[in-house]
């Protein structure tokens, strides 16, 4: 979705084409989320969701404007639903596998990130349209400003606590591209989800997240 800001003006009956209008300025995302790099017990299920938007400063960089920079900075939401359960014990938190399906109704990561998206952009845009092709790629930091463990069996009370074995500071490629209202949107962690020590049945788990969805862009 684009709509244009400042397109055109009436001046003494005459229409003046904006020759700074800026595109895409304002992002809302939906994503599903995947774990790569997962230790082969470990299986998704239920629907690993993202939510995100933000802001980002569109800097045009020749005169025709289809080529820009955008830096921004934006707000996301992503959880993924495993079989891997982490619980608290003295000296930190464990990690295990849950093996039956049928004793637990979810199970789950989540984690609430401050954004930094930096992007390189080209569009075929103009002043007075809003339906264009574009494709954006960069780079996006996040820092993690709360990481959590969730755990709800079919019975009894649910389990939930913060949890510091998720990295804070994480980071990855974008890719977006679409025509007019749509576009595809693609996020490639370069960082993993869990800090260095952390280990199952003695072996690491550097599981990295990919999240693929849809991105709307605003202005």
């Amino acid at each position: 979705m684009s709509f244009r800001f400042g397109v055109a003006q009436l001046v003494t009956d005459s229409t003046a084409i904006d020759a700074h209008y800026l595109e895409d300025q304002f992002y809302f995302g939906l994503t599903y989320n995947f774990l790569l790099q997962k230790p082969d017990v470990v299986n998704q299920r239920n629907l690993s969701y993202g939510l995100q938007g933000g802001f980002i400063k569109d800097i045009p960089l020749n005169e025709s404007r289809t080529v820009a920079v955008g830096l921004g900075l934006g707000y996301g939401v992503y959880s993924y639903y495993s079989n891997l359960r982490a619980t608290e014990i003295e000296d930190g938190y464990g990690y295990s596998i849950l093996n039956d399906d049928n004793d637990y109704k979810r199970n789950k990561i989540e984690t609430h990130m401050l954004e930094m998206p930096f992007e390189f952009r080209w569009r075929n845009s103009n002043a007075v349209s809003y339906k264009f092709w574009r494709i954006y790629t960069g780079f996006k930091l996040g820092y993690v400003a709360g990481g959590r463990s969730k755990y709800v069996p079919v019975e009894g009370r649910k389990q939930s606590f913060y949890n510091t074995d998720i990295k804070r500071l994480q980071y990855g490629l974008t890719f977006n591209f679409g025509y007019n209202t749509f576009n595809l949107h693609a996020y490639y962690a370069l960082s993993s989800l869990f800090v260095d020590n952390v280990n199952l049945d003695g072996s690491t788990i550097d599981i990295k997240p990919l999240r693929l969805g849809l991105i709307f862009y605003i202005l």
